[in-house]
């Protein structure tokens, strides 16, 4: 194999091995660093909340 193909050889393999250990960190990292996490109700409950509170100090001026 030809030098170039070392060289992307092992960024592809040296990449896909990072990111499989820093997935494995987050995943087993203690519970009290989380983030808070948003599942789509959530989020559309807080896109309502916004949208009606729009309508509602449109009425007031």
């Amino acid at each position: 194999m030809t030098l170039s193909g070392w060289i992307i050889m092992l960024l592809a393999v040296g990449g896909t091995t990072g990111f499989f250990f820093w997935c494995i960190h987050r995943v087993l990292r203690s519970p009290g660093q989380t983030d808070k996490l948003h599942g789509v109700l959530d989020t559309e409950l807080e896109i309502e909340d916004e949208e009606r509170k729009r309508r509602h100090e449109g009425r007031g001026s």
